[in-house]
């Protein structure tokens, strides 16, 4: 193996040599000529000192923009034209001249008609066919577009010939005006005094679009956690907030009649909503819970949403829920879970679950069973709590 040579010297000979003392050696002139050579690749050096070349002009003074560019316009004014080898004649092209290529042909067919293969009895029941019939056939179908919307309506409500047939404009019906909705008449003192009366005939309370002040919602709470026959409230657009929402958190804890609440459009936090799905699982009676739209929780957040995922895998009575969930994971969960207490509430209502089997009960194979036929004629055994 031959060795690397530097102007005839073997280069292991300058391992030992150090280079500031052959710096120290060489002159300005030498120095100035290498650093020429050299271009060094470090970006914290300045830009001055990284090129080769350096001016060696004279400073001018400070730069005067204006100056500047007068004298580079005077500069392109006074530059001859450079002389075009071949002088321009209009009209002679010079190169060669582009042609854009051609654009592909699109082969349609002229037939006369399409030509379809029906069996005789389609063939004559179609050929026979009213205008009526089609047009019901064509609603049937989903043939929109063969008909006006009156046509298309009359047909899947069974009321006869409408419109002006196949060839006829459709034209545009004149919307119905309907009534505005009236103002909620609930008076809120009233129906507090039912709710802590225990009224009989009070079912269902409806508040939605009632400013409750905060001593009218404390009252109203306080009167629910004694209350044995409301089954629905509807709180959506009252003002409710985090402070209230507590009290409505502990009067669920006590009452077992609740089964629909609705505290829409209203200023509860992520943590108030986790808070009243938590107070659900105490008596297990509430079915249907909607809570969305809040002013300040438009998006729950993951830590929220992991949270009311659980508490609704706890919860065997909630068969619909109002909320808005952000990640798939907890809309999965959630959805599956409802499933299940759907499924669990149909099985139970036609008698073909025992009634204290629940999910979450941990079932023991010493514990006595109860022998059930499935819908296939299977027997299946399931272990009671």
């Amino acid at each position: 193996m031959t060795s690397k040579k530097l102007y005839g010297k073997d280069l292991k000979e300058f391992d030992d040599i150090d280079v500031d003392d052959l710096l120290g050696e060489l002159t300005a002139e030498e120095l100035e000529i290498l650093s020429k050579e050299v271009d060094p690749d470090d970006r914290f050096m300045p830009p001055d000192q990284r090129t080769n070349y350096h001016c060696e002009r004279e400073a001018t003074g400070p730069v005067d923009r204006k100056q500047l560019i007068d004298h580079i316009n005077k500069i392109a004014l006074e530059t001859p034209d450079q002389p075009e080898s071949v002088p321009f004649v209009a009209g002679v092209v010079r190169g060669k001249k582009w042609i854009p290529p051609e654009a592909p042909v699109i082969v349609t067919r002229e037939d006369d008609g399409v030509s379809f293969n029906l069996e005789d009895e389609y063939e004559q029941a179609l050929g026979t066919a009213t205008e009526e019939e089609l047009v019901d056939l064509a609603a049937i179908l989903g043939f929109h577009s063969m008909m006006n919307q009156d046509q298309y309506h009359a047909s899947l409500l069974n009321k006869g010939k409408v419109g002006l047939g196949w060839d006829g404009v459709t034209k545009a019906s004149q919307p119905k005006a309907l009534p505005y909705e009236p103002p909620n008449a609930t008076d809120p003192e009233q129906s507090i005094l039912k709710v802590y009366d225990d009224d009989s005939k009070t079912i269902e309370l409806c508040f939605n679009n009632v400013n409750l002040t905060d001593d009218q919602f404390d009252r109203l709470f306080k009167a629910l956690e004694i209350n044995t026959r409301l089954e629905v409230l509807s709180l959506s657009n009252t003002g409710l907030t985090d402070r209230t929402a507590e009290k409505l958190a502990e009067a669920l804890e006590k009452n077992a009649t609740l089964r629909v609440i609705n505290i829409e459009t209203n200023q509860v936090s992520a943590n108030g909503i986790v808070r009243l799905m938590k107070s659900l699982l105490v008596q297990k009676n509430v079915e249907e819970f909607r809570a969305s739209n809040q002013l300040t929780a438009h998006v729950l957040g993951n830590k929220a949403e992991m949270d009311i995922t659980q508490y609704i895998e706890q919860n065997t009575s909630l068969m619909r829920v109002g909320l808005f969930f952000e990640f798939n994971d907890a809309r999965s969960r959630v959805a599956n879970q409802l499933q299940k207490n759907i499924d669990r509430n149909r099985l139970r209502r036609t008698g073909r679950a025992p009634r204290n089997l629940t999910a979450g009960y941990i079932l023991k194979k010493d514990t006595p069973t109860v022998g059930k036929k499935s819908n296939t004629g299977q027997e299946f055994k399931v272990y009671t709590d």
